[in-house]
């Protein structure tokens, strides 16, 4: 029988990750979920109390040239099923309990500027009357807390974890290539939903990845054994 580190046969990397997602199921699912809760309340807290005045994020031209696209908030949206992925196919406690403290890192990073160095995203000339799918989004995630994304810094760091996870299961360049085009589908939703401008989607990129390939790094050198 294989093990969970092993590459499986052609075309049996979706049977691994299944038996991944079986094992520690209760351990993962509960850390998710308390962290989750966690996150949401620091960042409404946070997005309604500003400590200093809050500043209104410039346009560029990448935000003229993508255009506001409605039919992009199930993908706006798909985040919250998509950053589940990656931890959900984690097995080893210590490699558990290092995924979460490093998503605790880039959200108190995040937090902290969103708290220090309050921004918000610049009202577009959308009248949102004619779009009653945005109703609960815009009276629950205001314009606020703009820069860095942390919708994009997540995306980014589960794709980067995606990848590493799908190539050690053995899937296809299809399978890891579907993984960043969802990531890049994420990131790109974020614009043409106007929750976000440009510059902030540079800079939760750089978050994202920054703190992904650290914790990569620092794996490397301390690894796990099976």
């Amino acid at each position: 029988m294989n093990s969970p580190h092993q590459h499986p046969p052609v075309n049996g990397w979706l049977l691994l990750a299944v038996a991944r997602l079986r094992r520690r199921w209760w351990l993962k699912t509960l850390i998710m979920a308390l962290g989750m809760t966690a996150f949401f309340i620091a960042y409404f807290w946070v997005l309604h109390h500003p400590l200093f005045p809050v500043a209104t994020m410039p346009l560029t031209i990448i935000d003229q040239l993508v255009d506001f696209r409605p039919e992009a908030l199930p993908v706006y949206l798909s985040l919250w099923f998509y950053v589940t992925l990656a931890p959900g196919l984690l097995i080893e406690r210590r490699e558990i309990i290092s995924y979460a403290l490093a998503a605790v890192v880039l959200s108190v990073i995040g937090l902290g500027m969103f708290v220090f160095f309050p921004t918000a995203v610049p009202p577009p000339d959308i009248d949102w009357s004619h779009y009653p799918q945005f109703t609960f989004l815009k009276s629950a995630d205001t314009s606020g807390n703009a820069c860095p994304s942390l919708h994009v810094a997540f995306a980014l760091f589960t794709a980067v974890w995606f990848e590493r996870l799908l190539r050690q299961l053995g899937a296809g360049l299809f399978v890891r290539r579907l993984n960043w085009l969802w990531c890049l589908g994420i990131v790109y939703s974020t614009i043409a939903t106007r929750q976000h401008v440009a510059l902030d989607v540079v800079a939760g990129a750089i978050l994202g990845v920054s703190v992904a390939l650290l914790q990569l790094r620092w794996l490397r050198g301390h690894p796990i054994s099976n």
